[in-house]
């Protein structure tokens, strides 16, 4: 449904259980587990991660027993337009010395 590449998700404790990784076979044991094997209930945090895409979710887990017959889950909410790197900013830095991080040419004038 988010068009991740390479995802990792993990629950948004601060434990860092990692559900899916994109490191082959890491999390191939979760793959027939339910959410509530992890503790995962109506209320929790999910953190989903595409480093090859340089996005990141929230996803916030819903319980509800309204959904169509043979529907698992559903999206809902603030969801991105474009899936995918965001464009590049103009930058508009004076770079004087070839470098961005502020220094400036040495004016010293040592004796010898």
């Amino acid at each position: 449904k988010f068009a991740m590449v390479a995802p990792d998700v993990q629950i948004d404790d601060g434990k860092g259980t990692i559900l899916i990784s994109s490191e082959e076979g890491e999390t191939e044991a979760n793959n027939h587990r339910k959410l509530s094997d992890f503790g995962i209930r109506n209320g929790t945090r999910l953190q989903a991660d595409d480093f090859l895409q340089d996005y990141t979710l929230l996803i916030n887990v819903l319980h509800s027993e309204d959904l169509e017959k043979d529907v698992e889950f559903e999206v809902v909410g603030d969801t991105p337009e474009r899936i995918g790197p965001k464009p590049s900013e103009p930058t508009s830095r004076n770079i004087s010395n070839g470098s961005d991080d502020g220094a400036q040419p040495s004016t010293s004038t040592g004796n010898q």
